[in-house]
């Protein structure tokens, strides 16, 4: 009776909200032109596809050692697991903000027992109260403002996803540069041990020759000079290699005391520059989409502020029972309910609703002009990556042949030396040379490595595409 008229009026209101239309623009994508690439083929207008699975791309670089360290990282990393936590925030709040959009109802129970005072001797009584019923009440979202709300959470809560495959990519990314900056240095290392090793022999046939008086004592000055310049690289190269290992076990979430890698030098694969990076690629930044989602956000928060200008209706109703006998509570006469409504519109409050809608119009700008600019950003790295794989291959094929060429000026400049025909110092300039070629060598190794990951994480992962990464 009551209550089913209560039950129907509650149910007929919250259609006809779900019905109305909400206030503020429906969002809408922005277009964006993209023109083609300079450094690769054309490429397509990027929209974010952050959910597409990016694959184990370091596995391309064929280095098990690397492969342990990037699976580690997932389960032991202390900056992915503060991005999981801020993305479980995201999904409370998204949840939190949908909520309104339903009735909320609640239960309580009381019972009191008591006396009144003694006046004038008037004879006094215990009495017993006991209550219990149900609550419900609803803010009736006639204009939609409540729906944009939520609308605003669950983009939050995509935009935040996003954020934690951006955190994901990035630490990923930075263990495999780290690691192989390690690796640079180990292969430094090695060479600077063979050549402490050359230079020491070299020192000590100067000495000799020097005491047999064919060389000068400058010349065994030189040749010491050398030596110890070498050794003092060498030293340097081990704090740098040093430091490199305590990053990495701060990226894995370890105190650098636990954590060591044994010395090796630099094996792995330089993947090639692929012809085409299919434009999906792009449409996988994290980052991208997390511009993206912070826009609808803020495109819903516009309807939000609008909700303002209207009145806000709320319903209310409660069913319950109440008595001073327990055991007989629950009957007609102890019947109590009530059901009402409230409109609440607000007439003056010195602008601050217009100022409101005008924060959030300006929000959406702001969140429209980082949306572009992430994107521009985004071709930007992938056109300075692309440039750099292939023109650090034709540096690293150039220095090879330097590398050579040094090689074989040491060996005939020292030939010479032995047999008299020129002085130290020339076999010091050729040495000198030698050792800095294949230094640039090895170091350009290490920058080709560290240029494949940078466009794998420009491009947004594996550049194999989808199917591959699926494998």
């Amino acid at each position: 009776m009551k209550i089913p008229l209560l039950s129907t009026s509650l149910a007929s209101l919250a259609l006809l909200g779900l019905a109305a239309c909400a206030v503020g623009p429906d969002y809408q994508r922005p277009a964006l032109d993209a023109p083609a690439f300079k450094e690769a083929a054309d490429w397509k207008p990027a929209a974010p596809a952050a959910e597409l699975p990016r694959g184990k791309w370091w596995e391309a670089f064929g280095d098990p050692v690397l492969n342990g360290l990037e699976d580690r990282v997932e389960l032991t990393s202390n900056t992915l697991h503060v991005a999981e936590a801020q993305y479980r925030q995201a999904q409370a709040a998204a949840t939190i903000a949908s909520s309104a959009l339903y009735p909320s109802l609640s239960a309580d129970a009381s019972a009191n027992r008591s006396r009144a005072a003694n006046h004038g001797g008037a004879p006094t009584s215990v009495t017993n109260t006991a209550a219990a019923g149900l609550t419900a009440a609803w803010e009736f979202d006639l204009w939609g403002s409540v729906r944009r709300s939520a609308e605003a959470g669950r983009a939050g809560a995509a935009a935040s996803a996003a954020d934690l495959e951006s955190v994901r990519l990035s630490l990923h990314a930075a263990v495999a540069q780290t690691y192989f900056s390690l690796r640079v240095a180990d292969t430094q290392q090695r060479l600077y041990d063979r050549t402490v090793e050359a230079y020491a022999r070299t020192l000590k046939m100067t000495r000799n020759r020097y005491a047999q008086g064919v060389d000068t004592r400058a010349d065994v000055a030189a040749a010491e000079t050398q030596l110890k310049t070498a050794q003092a690289q060498a030293i340097d190269l081990r704090l740098q290699r040093a430091q490199l290992e305590h990053a990495l076990a701060l990226l894995l979430g370890q105190v650098p005391a636990s954590f060591a890698l044994a010395p090796a030098d630099l094996t792995a694969t330089v993947p090639p520059v692929p012809e085409l990076i299919p434009s999906e690629q792009l449409e996988r930044r994290p980052d991208i989409a997390a511009a993206e989602r912070r826009l609808a956000a803020a495109c819903a928060g516009i309807g939000v502020a609008k909700g303002g200008y209207f009145p806000v209706l709320s319903l209310s109703g409660s069913l319950g029972y109440e008595g001073s006998r327990f055991p007989h509570l629950f009957t007609a006469p102890n019947e109590l309910w009530a059901a009402g409504g409230s409109a609440l519109l607000p007439l003056f409050n010195a602008g601050r609703t217009s100022a409101q809608v005008a924060g959030a119009r300006a929000a959406y700008e702001e969140s429209l002009g980082n949306y572009r600019q992430t994107v521009l950003a985004a071709f930007q790295e992938v056109e300075d990556n692309l440039a750099a794989a292939a023109l650090l291959t034709q540096e690293a094929a150039t220095q090879d042949e330097a590398v050579t060429a040094a090689r074989q000026s040491a060996t005939i400049t020292l030939n010479q030396y032995k047999a008299g025909t020129i002085a130290y110092l020339e076999v010091v300039t050729a040495q000198a040379t030698q050792l800095q070629a294949e230094r640039t060598a090895v170091q350009l190794q290490g920058r080709r490595l560290n240029a494949s990951i940078a466009l794998l994480k420009a491009a947004g992962g594996d550049w194999r595409g989808p199917d591959a990464a699926r494998r």
